[in-house]
């Protein structure tokens, strides 16, 4: 049976040197409105499995946000702050200054959607399991074919037979590194080793899987920490007040007309949405840049007041906030396109449907996986009442 180390000293390490040859000061720079080195951070913090949590760097930038999150810095020499130095080598110096250390989990900083409970399962696999070494796969299903190296040769494939190929839901694909985290024991590091001894894999979700190495990531990435991050353990959030473009969100954005007149379409999903939010006691206001008649207005025997006619959306979300007596930071919004901009920056929390313009998703907004009309108002609603409720 493996021995326990329950009583060795376990500390996270984050690797962030100054120089970045792909992004200028990658690791403070803000992804989805926060330096993306705090998402590692605040989940190793936040999980509770350490008994010390450090930052490696070089720089003192990175030091001060480092310790505004409320980790501990070590301040690397020269000699392993280099283009050609290997992680292994600032670890191996880490250790040297901190011989309290006994096994070190080295978190990637550019794996912005690792959470807490990730970082407990493995330290438990250390501390309890034995293993000495454990590191993150995500699962791919990806067929491998062998590389074609001289003109003319043929290639063959290396993990399918193509006369039987699997469906997705038939094969369990295949485990791959994804460098999110690397966990091994002091004497494993000393002898220059991040992987032995007895070895363990921790896979982690597709969703929860993302690296960022060059600007094209960036927005991937934005996207995916805004849906699947961990946004700690804080005060839940506080909303009082919805604001909703009308003109694609609640609809899609089509009206149907004939000489008599005009009609809306909008899903019951998002109407049982918006009666979620007024149950929980939020204002919801829906507004349009259109000229809708009260006969419209009556017709579509919505629950909440309707703004028709606006031609300044920011006026309307600082005039229902003053009246309401309210911040900013406690107004939601949701909009669509090129005038909802200036709004979706402004409120402190917002959303966009999945098919709202592009500079609307621009914006650092929660991005619905649902369309406009279709029940992208229920989602924003449900995001909303889990943030108030969790503080996420």
């Amino acid at each position: 049976m493996a021995a326990e180390r329950s009583s060795g000293h376990v500390a996270a390490l984050v690797l962030a040197r100054g120089g970045s040859k792909g992004i200028p000061l990658k690791n403070i720079k803000k992804l989805a409105g926060k330096p993306l080195i705090g998402w590692v951070l605040r989940a190793a913090l936040d999980s509770g499995a350490f008994d010390s949590v450090w930052v490696s760097t070089d720089n003192d930038e990175i030091e001060k946000v480092a310790q505004d999150f409320g980790a501990r810095v070590h301040r690397r020499s020269a000699e392993v702050s280099k283009d050609t130095s290997t992680s292994l080598e600032t670890i191996q110096e880490f250790l040297q200054q901190h011989p309290e250390v006994d096994v070190v989990g080295n978190i990637q900083a550019t794996s912005p959607c690792l959470h807490p409970s990730d970082l407990i399962r493995v330290v438990d696999m250390i501390r309890t399991q034995g293993y000495d070494s454990v590191f993150s796969v995500v699962r791919h299903h990806l067929f491998r074919w062998r590389e074609v190296k001289t003109p003319g040769e043929a290639t063959i494939p290396e993990n399918l037979n193509p006369e039987h190929r699997p469906r997705r839901q038939d094969w369990r694909g295949e485990l791959y590194e994804n460098g999110s985290f690397y966990f091994a024991t002091k004497e494993l590091i000393v002898r220059g080793l991040l992987q032995g001894g007895r070895m363990a894999y921790y896979e982690m979700k597709p969703e929860h899987s993302i690296d960022i190495d060059i600007d094209l990531d960036w927005p991937i990435a934005e996207q995916r920490v805004k849906r699947f991050g961990y946004f700690g353990k804080g005060t839940p959030t506080v909303v009082k007040l919805l604001i909703c473009n009308l003109d694609g969100c609640l609809t899609d954005g089509r009206v149907y007309a004939s000489p008599e007149q005009e009609l809306l379409s909008y899903s019951l999903r998002d109407l049982d949405g918006i009666r979620k939010l007024q149950d929980r006691g939020v204002t919801v206001l829906l507004i349009s840049e259109r000229m809708i008649g009260p006969s419209l207005i009556s017709a579509l025997k919505l629950p909440c007041k309707i703004e028709a006619n606006v031609t300044d959306k920011r006026e309307v979300l600082q005039r229902w906030t003053s009246e309401m007596g309210l911040p900013l930071s406690q107004a939601a919004y949701m909009g669509c396109s090129a005038s909802d901009v200036e709004c979706l920056k402004l409120a402190g929390t917002s959303a966009v449907p999945v098919d709202a313009s592009t500079a609307a998703k621009m914006t650092d907004s929660f991005p619905c996986t649902q369309g406009g009309g279709y029940g992208a108002v229920q989602e924003f609603a449900e995001h909303i009442l889990t943030l108030m409720e969790t503080g996420r």
